[in-house]
């Protein structure tokens, strides 16, 4: 099945990015612990994420042109962000430097046997992404807008931006933020974590909060990720369920974000829509092979050879 979607060609960028990127401080623990308990830990290792900053960081492991917006904090943390972008050839030109502030960090336990993590992050307010400095060239600048819905007015604006230029708009959202119902709109492929269409439907049954958010939102695509078992689409009134691979895996931080990274470019290279989830997938996989966000963020070649075995 195709997407049937013309892309525009001729851009600076193949993608760019608005939305989060984050230090995570990576603890790995024999398993998680019990409330009110003691753990030693395994190990602890600090390294770059958050989830529209890494998935242009897979876009260019993978070959493409990738920019990214959003905002860091003046400290030692925001300037290792930075150079963690500009090190993967990821263009940070439209990068903010906020001035006093922190930059967002997260704490992520690891269980060890099985690679699942848990999360607890902290996201400066002065971080926020101003709607009214929005740069319409900038995020119209790659042939492809990628939101994560975080700082929900800026990416409003950026989407409505992206649409008035003919650029389709993927959304990774996993949380129901305020003004989400005026960002879905406008998004042409949602991709959810897999309890995020429930929260924002009311509906239990996955596939019918699916067909929900397709005709509610009028994406041309609405999609759930389900870790291991892949990904289950809704794509002219079909279900498209795509299992995912069996890995050794080590940490699972940022497989989502690497997912989007995936979808991206099977979009952009004409990948028909089952070729590009079973694209995706293998990113994903890939990237569960080491710990971090970002670590094990395959090249192309690695993606292919992959597939092929």
């Amino acid at each position: 099945m195709e997407f049937g979607i013309d892309i525009p060609t001729g851009k600076e960028f193949d993608a760019v990015a608005l939305g989060l990127n984050a230090v995570d401080h990576l603890i790995v623990v024999p398993h998680l612990p019990a409330f009110n308990t003691k753990l030693e830990y395994v190990s602890h290792t600090i390294a770059a994420g958050g989830q529209a900053a890494t998935a242009m960081v897979a876009l260019a492991r993978l070959g493409l042109r990738a920019r990214y917006i959003g905002s860091v904090g003046s400290d030692d943390e925001g300037r290792y962000q930075i150079d963690s972008l500009s090190s993967e050839s990821v263009d940070v030109s439209k990068l903010a430097v906020i001035e006093g502030a922190d930059t967002q960090s997260a704490f992520i336990l690891i269980d060890q046997p099985t690679g699942e993590r848990t999360i607890v992050w902290r996201r400066d307010a002065r971080l926020a992404l101003d709607p009214d400095r929005v740069d319409r060239a900038s995020v119209t600048s790659g042939r492809v807008l990628h939101l994560d819905g975080h700082d929900t007015a800026a990416a409003i604006r950026a989407a409505a931006y992206a649409r008035e230029a003919g650029i389709p708009v993927v959304l990774d959202i996993d949380n129901i933020y305020e003004g989400a119902d005026r960002l879905l709109p406008l998004v042409d492929f949602l991709i959810s974590s897999g309890s995020f269409p429930e929260r924002m439907t009311g509906i239990s049954d996955l596939r019918s909060a699916l067909k929900t958010l397709a005709s509610t939102t009028g994406a041309r695509l609405v999609g759930a990720t389900l870790g291991s078992q892949g990904v289950l689409a809704y794509f002219r009134g079909e279900f498209i369920h795509t299992p995912g691979f069996s890995i050794d895996c080590k940490d699972t931080t940022g497989a989502g974000d690497a997912f989007h990274g995936g979808f991206i470019y099977g979009l952009l290279e004409a990948y028909s829509v089952e070729e590009t989830f079973r694209f995706a997938n293998a990113v994903a996989a890939l990237k569960c092979r080491k710990l971090g966000a970002r670590t094990a963020l395959p090249m192309i070649e690695e993606v292919n050879a992959f597939l092929q075995r």
